[in-house]
Parts: C-alpha cells; sequence; structure tokens
C-alpha cells in the first residue's frame, strides 16, 4: 500500500508539472488561432480575390520562416538542457549565441523576401487578378520575417526558462493588437487590403521588442558568441525543417489526387479544405502539449533525471490525448453543423461530414504521436522523428490515397482512410522510438 500511495503522489506531481506548462501553451495556440481567423475573416468581407491573396500568401510567407520554426525546434532543446543543467554562463552564452545569429538571418531574409516577392509571386500559375493583390501584401509580410525569428526565437528562450507565463503575456499583446489593427488599417486607412500584412508586421514587431526585453533581462553581463551553440541548433533544427516541407508537399499531392476524382472532384476539395480548417482547431491542444513536452524534457535531462523525463513525456502525452479526444467527440456530434457554417453547397456539406466521420478516427493517434514525437524533440531526437513523420505522408499517405482513391474506386471515402492509416503508422513508430529511451543519452 505504501508504495501504491508513493506512485500515486509521483503521478500527481508529474501531471501538476505538466500541466503547469501546458495550459499557457494552449493559450498561446489559441491566440495564433485567433489572429489567422480574423485575416480570413476581413479577407472575405473584402471580397474572394482578396481571400484567395492571403491563403496563397500564407504559403509563400511559409518559405521565409521555416528556418525560424525549425531554428526554434533546436533552440528549446538546447536552452532547456541548458537551464536545467545549473550552467549559467553556458546558459546564457548559448542564448547571445542565438540571438545574434537569429537576428543576422533575419534581416538576410527580409531583405531576401522583400526582393524576391515580385518574382516568386509571377512564377505561379494564378490569375494576374491574384498576383496584383499578392505581390504588396507578400513584400509588406517580408518586412516582418526579422521581427518573426527573434519572436518565435525567444518564444522558445522564454519556455525553456520556465519563463512561459511571459510569452503568454506577449503573445496576448501579439493577438490583441494585431486583430485591432487589422480592423483599422483596412476599414479606416487608405492601406485597404494590404493592412492585413501590415497589422501582422507591426504587432509582430510589438512582441519581438517585449520579448527581447524579458531575454536581455537574463543575459544581461558578459557574454560572450559560441558558435557551437548554433551548429548545435542547426544540426537539431534541420530535421523540423525537412518535415514541415515534406508535410506541406504532401497535402499538395493529396489535392492533385483528389483532382483526379472522376467526379465530385472539387466539392472533395472544398471538404479537404473544411476539414483542415476545422481539425486545425484540435491540433491546438495536441501541438500546445507537443511544444509544452519538449520544454519539460528538456529540462529534465538537463538536471540529470532520466527516469522522471521518461515519465512525465508519458504523462503529458496522455493529457493531451484526453483532450483532444473530448474535441474529437464533440466534432463529430456536430459535424453536420460544423459543415454547414463552413459551406452553403450541400455535397460540400456531405463530404465535409463524412471526412469528419473517417479522419476523426485518427486524432487521438495524432495527438499521441505529435506530443511524445515534443519530447523526442527536446532530447534532440529530431531525426528520428523527421523519418518517422515523412515515412508515414509518403510510404503510406500518398500512394495510398492513389490507390484507394483513384485505383480501386473507393473516392474520397478511400482517400481519408488512407491518412487515418498514415497517423497510425506514424504514431506506432514514433511510440517504438520513444520506448525504447536511446534518447535519454542525448547531450547538449
Amino acid at each position: 500500500m505504501k508504495n501504491k500511495r508513493i506512485d500515486y503522489r509521483e503521478l500527481s506531481s508529474l501531471l501538476i508539472q505538466s500541466w503547469t506548462v501546458s495550459w499557457p501553451m494552449i493559450l498561446i495556440m489559441a491566440f495564433q488561432f485567433f489572429i489567422s481567423l480574423t485575416d480570413v475573416f476581413i479577407a472575405g468581407r473584402i471580397g474572394k480575390n482578396v481571400q484567395a491573396s492571403v491563403g496563397l500568401v500564407s504559403q509563400v510567407y511559409f518559405i521565409f520562416i521555416v528556418i525560424a520554426t525549425a531554428s526554434n525546434v533546436g533552440t528549446v532543446s538546447i536552452i532547456s538542457k541548458l537551464y536545467g543543467s545549473g550552467d549559467r554562463e553556458r546558459y546564457r552564452n548559448a542564448i547571445y549565441s542565438i540571438l545574434l545569429t537569429i537576428f543576422i538571418a533575419g534581416i538576410f531574409l527580409t531583405v531576401l523576401g522583400v526582393i524576391l516577392s515580385p518574382v516568386i509571386i509571377n512564377m505561379l500559375n494564378v490569375p494576374q487578378s491574384i498576383k496584383t493583390i499578392s505581390i504588396p501584401l507578400t513584400q509588406i509580410y517580408a518586412l516582418g520575417v526579422v521581427f518573426q525569428y527573434v519572436l518565435l526565437n525567444t518564444n522558445g528562450i522564454l519556455r525553456a526558462s520556465k519563463m512561459v507565463k511571459h510569452t503568454l503575456f506577449t503573445m496576448f499583446v501579439v493577438c490583441v493588437s494585431n486583430i485591432l489593427l487589422n480592423f483599422y488599417f483596412v476599414f479606416y486607412t487608405p492601406l485597404h487590403y494590404n493592412g492585413i500584412a501590415a497589422s501582422t508586421t507591426v504587432s509582430i514587431f510589438i512582441g519581438a521588442a517585449i520579448n527581447y526585453a524579458f531575454v536581455r533581462s537574463i543575459i544581461k553581463g558578459g557574454v560572450q558568441y559560441v558558435f557551437y551553440y548554433v551548429k548545435r541548433i542547426l544540426d537539431i533544427g534541420w530535421p523540423s525543417a525537412l518535415v514541415q516541407i515534406g508535410w506541406q508537399l504532401g497535402t499538395m499531392f493529396l489535392f492533385i489526387i483528389i483532382g483526379s476524382l472522376p467526379e465530385k472532384n472539387v466539392e472533395v476539395m472544398a471538404a479537404l479544405t473544411n476539414g483542415i480548417r476545422i481539425e486545425s482547431a484540435i491540433f491546438l491542444p495536441a501541438f500546445a502539449f507537443n511544444m509544452a513536452n519538449a520544454v519539460i524534457v528538456g529540462n529534465l535531462l538537463g538536471e540529470g533525471n532520466k527516469e522522471k523525463a521518461f515519465k512525465s513525456g508519458l504523462v503529458t502525452a496522455f493529457m493531451g490525448v484526453a483532450g483532444v479526444t473530448v474535441m474529437t467527440i464533440l466534432v463529430v456530434f456536430f459535424a453536420r453543423d460544423v459543415s454547414e457554417i463552413l459551406s452553403k453547397d450541400l455535397i460540400v456539406i456531405n463530404e465535409s461530414v463524412l471526412y469528419i466521420y473517417i479522419s476523426m478516427i485518427s486524432e487521438p493517434f495524432m495527438a499521441f504521436s505529435v506530443i511524445l514525437g515534443g519530447g523526442l524533440n527536446g532530447a534532440g531526437d529530431t531525426k528520428s522523428v523527421m523519418v518517422r513523420i515523412i515515412m508515414g505522408m509518403w510510404l503510406v499517405r500518398v500512394p495510398l490515397a492513389y490507390i484507394l482513391g483513384i485505383v480501386l474506386g473507393f473516392g474520397a471515402a478511400g482517400i481519408w482512410w488512407s491518412m487515418n492509416a498514415s497517423i497510425l503508422f506514424q504514431m506506432i513508430l514514433i511510440a517504438r522510438r520513444y520506448f525504447k529511451k536511446e534518447w535519454l543519452s542525448y547531450g547538449v
């Protein structure tokens, strides 16, 4: 009985620790969701061409910030371990080295983005009316790339340093300022639709300035640039960049496969678009727990507490799965109501309901693999995560979608089931890697 009570106490401690780090991340992800939702809403109020352009520009913008999002994975892994180790000199030098490198890279890509935006947009096979709107939008977004690099990585530094509430405050300010400036710039200034991009750039600048003030208080005093930490971040971060690129390309191939369906291909495309929007709300807690797990595992490994790192990663994963499962059940229960909000076309609504009924089956498996993957990322084991996610996409999802949907004639249902199969495959591989515990020996 005594051992059992000790186990319950340990479990309670792990749950509290995971939730303490996770709940601010859930709110931060919600803030980002509201920002993107406001952009789409305002663009829709102006016109379909602007709405289409905002969607196109967001894909181009992804190219410019992929290095920032990838480097952030390495930043969290390195800083969380150094913070946990208690070695303040190495910890402060690493922060300084990361910030300086990220700032220089951000400036370079900002200039590159402004210059290349017209070239990239003109290369795309879209109507001229969309290009005319998209070019200035992309250039304004590009002006904020350097601030995005600073904001993302300082957010990572603060999370890894157990200052997640500072990040929560910053992102709240970014969210509120972005939404208010969006309405002001678009409807009350000559910027018109360009105000959508301007509001993002200005709000990101504000967030980057706030975060810099927070981080500056950590590294005040004598620090030196150490390239070793930058190299380690690149080593850890580049697999994350490949994952993002591979996932985007895989989704694009799904649209191409759907376009080959003999009937209702346009409606099925619309259903996939709506389904991705619906899933993005469910993804919020999953990716919040993913980022929280990276910090928790990294801190504990830095302290040298490997067994607790392993257990904490599992507890965080099961917490996330529980939350995602509840949200999934609600979405399935209200599938038709949600679909009718996003579309007025009866065929699109029916196809969207079918998508929800089939694809939602894999949501708990998705959450489990994503959150465990966050723990592996926190340990610096990003290459194994990359290999398993890309295998799931390109060895299972894409070929199986073509076989089931086109060759065997199961249509949209076959494509949706291929997505489930790839998630299950990915979860098994990532869970197997996690339980082998080899990643527990990864150092800084």
